[in-house]
């Protein structure tokens, strides 16, 4: 259910979180004692970069007061060595800004402050600007730097390409990090692994080590990632797990000595052994990720990866074998342990059909709306990455909320979907516009909600085990609701309950608004007793409260002077009715947010008969929507 505390304040941290943008900033570029640019306004959330150029240069916080001297409980990047004046430092530093206040940066290298090697974010325009911070950096006392060099207040992180230009190489291999350092290894085309050793035994898998898993790819950039963090000081050694990658010098290590157990020994001593080896267990120690999406740790040590895309809604995997990267996707998986009774009752088996062609729909209209908000898409720039990653996500829980039906319905031996249904939508690909779009989900998420509601209650008596199965997804789809809200600029409905709505009503609804036609005879059941026509509702008369008192109902060919009543189904079973006439109904006393809606033929019918009296519908109405 959708909170009703959201306040203004709410909205307007969603809203900014949404839209933060990133910056760059280069250090020490073509030899330069320079920050490009020295000055910089950003935004609460947005994020800075600082890439690293040729010497030792650092990125700390000052103050105006003191500009060459650390900041208490300030952040540092620690000193980051780097040979060339024009390629930057794998190694880079990203600050969050946390509100608008001026930020005071300096390099904490020799003299390099006290020369003009100095920057801000958010300086004001007269008093304290830019231009007076550096005249007061010139004549600062000698730099200093943090006393224990390490990094604090910001994520350095270094790159590490493995597999590039198509050898069997780590590139950097021989790395010298501090402790806090995020290193992050790229994967490229091929099939190559990240898994830590022991010197003495350079090709196998160190107990506790981690491992990336062996991760098959075929693009460059690829967009998978493992991230360890460096622990401690003590040398960390790597290699490829893949068959003689090891042996043929694909090795690194991070923090090697200078002397004795170096890179260089390691890499003979890996010459000298067999093939790579691998426990059956990944990723471990790190964190996979793919485009951004964490991805976790299974029984297998090869990541198989596919984004989800429409082509693969006709896919229905087996029990247990779901795709790991669109569980990373979800933040978890299906329901882990059904407790599958001997028997599933004729009712469950129904529902579970129409659930399997909700989500199937609603799976198409996400992923749709994804495409089209994406870089090259139709609505690119509508909305920031951040959004457009939470609608793949959106994406990739309908598909594990589908497995409930899905998985159910094979353990059982039932009947699957059979193909691809035919969509109304099919022709739009993307002409609505991203309005419409939110103007679809919203009301597709709520009705599966109202379904998941009504069909909880109904299956209770006779497959109680799927109770936790269907209400365990509510939430979710809450959240969900709630993010179409407020990308459309709005609080998320308040609802204190949801509204259940009949699974008759819940087919007439999908069938009317997105199916042509759809093959196999699975969903016959559900045809033969639907409502055959089409509701469309308009506001008609709304208070000075804010709430609609009145709306006008339109039915294509049906007639107006039959005696015919609009019912109101609200939060959690209340049913109410009001008597249709010439196309008006009233809004009864005591409904908020949303209600969903059916012309009836009479008023006297409990929620569990109204299919039966429904001459059209449903849909539902926004009665107050801040």
């Amino acid at each position: 259910m959708r909170a009703s505390t959201f306040s203004a304040v709410a909205i307007a941290s969603f809203v900014q979180w949404a839209k933060a943008a990133h910056h760059d900033v280069t250090v020490g570029k073509d030899g330069e004692l320079k920050f490009v640019p020295e000055t910089l306004h950003a935004r609460h959330g947005d994020t800075i970069t600082y890439q690293f150029f040729a010497a030792n240069h650092s990125v700390t916080q000052s103050s105006f007061d003191a500009p060459c001297q650390p900041l208490q409980d300030g952040f540092f990047s620690a000193f980051t060595p780097s040979e060339s004046k024009t390629e930057a430092s794998s190694t880079t530093w990203t600050i969050t800004v946390n509100d608008t206040k001026p930020i005071w940066v300096y390099c904490g290298q020799g003299k390099h402050c006290q020369n003009g090697m100095v920057h801000s974010v958010n300086a004001p325009e007269s008093g304290n600007t830019f231009q007076a911070f550096k005249e007061k950096a010139k004549g600062a006392s000698d730099s200093t730097s943090p006393a224990d060099g390490l990094p604090v207040g910001g994520l350095r992180v270094t790159q590490v390409e493995v597999g590039v230009d198509d050898k069997f190489v780590f590139k950097p291999n021989n790395i010298k990090e501090p402790i806090g350092t995020h290193i992050q290894f790229n994967f490229n085309p091929k099939n190559h692994s990240v898994t830590q050793s022991s010197f003495d035994k350079p090709c196998e898998q160190l107990e506790n080590g981690f491992s990336s898993g062996l991760i098959p790819t075929v693009n460059a950039p690829s967009g998978i990632s493992f991230d360890i963090v460096v622990n401690d000081t003590k040398p960390i050694w790597f290699y490829c797990a893949q068959g003689q990658h090891c042996k043929n010098g694909m090795v690194g290590s991070v923090n090697a000595p200078a002397e004795g157990n170096t890179l260089s020994a390691f890499t003979e001593k890996a010459s000298k052994a067999g093939a790579g080896q691998l426990v059956p267990l990944s990723p471990i120690g790190g964190v996979l990720s793919a485009n951004g999406t964490i991805l976790p740790t299974l029984n297998s040590a090869v990541i198989d990866i596919a984004p989800l895309s429409l082509d693969r809604i006709g896919q229905i995997p087996k029990p247990g074998e779901h795709d790991q990267y669109i569980i990373g996707g979800a933040g978890g998986g299906p329901v882990a342990n059904y407790s599958w009774p001997d028997t599933i009752s004729a009712p469950a088996v129904e529902r579970l059909h129409l659930l399997h062609y909700l989500d199937n729909i609603l799976l198409r209209v996400l992923l749709r709306g994804r495409d089209n908000l994406q870089e090259g898409g139709k609505w690119a720039g509508a909305y920031p990455q951040t959004i457009v990653n939470t609608i793949a996500s959106m994406a990739a829980q309908t598909w594990i909320h589908r497995a409930t039906a899905t998985d159910s319905l094979q353990h059982y031996k039932k009947d699957l979907l059979e193909g691809e249904c035919e969509y109304k939508t099919d022709d739009d690909d993307g002409k609505e516009g991203v309005d419409q779009f939110l103007d679809t989900v919203l009301p597709l998420l709520d009705l599966e909600i109202g379904f998941l509601a009504d069909s909880s209650s109904r299956l209770a008596h006779s497959d109680p085990w799927l109770v936790g199965c269907l209400t365990s997804a509510l939430g979710a789809k809450s959240r969900m609701a709630a993010v179409a809200n407020m990308m459309q600029g709005r609080a998320p409905a308040i609802a204190p309950r949801e509204v259940p709505v009949p699974a008759g009503l819940v087919y007439a609804y999908a069938k009317h608004k997105f199916i042509k036609e759809c093959p196999g005879d699975v969903m016959k059941g559900w045809e033969d007793g639907a409502v055959r026509h089409e509701l469309n509702i308009k506001e008609a008369k709304r208070g000075p409260d804010g709430r609609v008192s009145e709306v006008e109902v339109h039915v294509d060919d049906w007639p107006y002077h039959a005696k015919l009543w609009l019912a109101w189904m609200g939060p959690w079973g209340s049913l109410e009715f009001t008597r249709l006439e010439k196309g008006v109904a009233h809004v009864p006393e005591g409904f908020w947010g949303h209600a969903w809606v059916a012309v009836t033929s009479s008023a006297d019918h409990s929620m569990s008969e109204l299919i039966g009296a429904t001459v059209a519908g449903p849909q539902m109405v926004w009665i107050t929507q801040r």
